[in-house]
């Protein structure tokens, strides 16, 4: 029997060969979040490029385009996964593994998901800059990819998670932070992560807030973004102090956020990105109870929804990659649960990240943006489940993902 690997292997060579145009037709279309369904759609991409959406009675393809029934099943901008790494063994020396087990592992942990983008909150420079090349360079099929490169640590701060074989540089003073951020982005970083909070042993060792500050500001003056990952108030509060834009995760150690930090959150226009299920499967994995892992991913969607019920900008992320949680399931239904409808979490997948992180040419369906679409086989506004359901992910108007038949 075949993987569905070879599957998939098998109907990106099944592409006629020199054919630049893609349709997607009788499809349920959600342009944007926000945006007036279209019920029998078409989507028409050219050279990478949407050149049309709208009724299928109106639009005809051309005939060199590659024909895709999307009939029964919905089409939307491509996902975004604002939280992910490649530090897995899987991703070891990606300057020269085989195509075809970065492809295969690429569609385990991302592209089955419907992913065309992803932030990298923290890997190895030279392998994740390897890894990009080669999906940028058409070698392997894959979402884009923003990377943090290396991320900060504080003094004595490398959590106890991590390897202890690897020599991870610190970050003791503002002079030392501002060099490290500096470096990161002479590397190709896309934005910077400080682990305002680290998890040590014995508890959580901040980051003084001036050390986070230094980094802010040689990430601000080159117009990059600033992660943190706070693990408790202290972590929060020095992070929000020194001025970072993302909060990488949710504080589950703590019972929730304090009001006046959601305050300065929402004034400093914070976004939150709550990677719930990875909280209740690390209590999983490290002997926890399912009672356990009911109330930590309890803790985490109270806190999600104090912070959407405020307004603020949420963003779809899983830690996937530190997490062999591939499966987006649940995390779908943790925003659920938190009160986010099925186009509040398509904005957290789509048009948040895409306006957050200032790429107006992705985010939506419509005519001159990206080809970047995910194409669904159940419908989200029935069961926000079915985000997960996922039948083709198609980045620059080329299937990284699924059958044609």
């Amino acid at each position: 029997m075949r993987s569905l690997f070879a599957y998939v292997l098998l109907a990106l060579t099944a592409l006629p060969p020199g054919s630049s145009d893609l349709a997607l037709v009788n499809g349920k279309i959600y342009p944007s979040p926000n945006g007036a369904v279209i019920t029998n759609g078409t989507v028409l991409i050219h050279n990478g490029q949407i050149t049309a959406v709208g009724p299928t009675a109106k639009i005809k393809p051309p005939r060199t385009a590659t024909i895709i029934n999307c009939e029964g099943k919905v089409i939307t901008a491509g996902f975004w996964n604002s939280h992910v790494h490649f530090i897995e063994p899987e991703w070891r020396d990606s300057m020269n593994a085989l195509d075809t087990r970065l492809e295969e592992h690429m569609q385990t942990m991302l592209t089955r998901w419907g992913f065309t983008t992803v932030f990298d909150l923290g890997s190895f420079a030279d392998n994740t800059n390897a890894l990009r090349a080669r999906v940028d360079g058409g070698g392997v099929a894959g979402p884009r990819i923003f990377s943090v490169l290396a991320p900060l640590y504080p003094k004595n701060g490398i959590p106890v998670y991590l390897p202890r074989e690897f020599d991870i540089p610190q970050a003791d003073s503002p002079a030392v932070a501002s060099a490290m951020a500096e470096q990161d982005l002479s590397l190709g970083a896309d934005g910077i992560k400080v682990f305002a909070g680290a998890i040590v042993k014995g508890g959580v060792l901040p980051m003084d807030p001036a050390i986070i500050r230094a980094a802010v500001q040689v990430a601000h003056a080159a117009g990059k973004p600033v992660f943190a990952h706070p693990s408790n108030h202290a972590g929060t509060d020095n992070a929000l102090a020194g001025g970072v834009d993302v909060l990488a995760h949710t504080i589950p150690m703590e019972d929730g956020f304090t009001a006046d930090e959601l305050a300065r959150m929402k004034a400093r226009h914070v976004a939150l990105i709550p990677t719930i299920s990875l909280f209740a499967d690390e209590e999983r994995k490290f002997g926890g109870t399912p009672a356990d892992a009911i109330a930590v991913a309890k803790k985490s969607v109270t806190q999600l929804k104090s912070y959407f019920d405020l307004g603020g900008t949420i963003l779809f992320g899983t830690d996937v990659g530190y997490t062999a949680l591939y499966d987006t399931t649940s995390e779908y239904q943790y925003m659920s649960q938190a009160g986010m409808t099925y186009r509040d979490i398509l904005a957290s997948l789509t048009t948040n990240p895409a306006t957050f992180f200032k790429t107006p040419h992705t985010g939506r369906v419509e005519k001159g943006l990206d080809g970047d679409l995910t194409v669904l086989n159940a419908d989200p506004a029935a069961d926000p489940k079915n985000f997960a359901q996922v039948a083709f992910t198609i980045r620059g108007g080329k299937i990284i993902y699924g059958l044609v038949k």
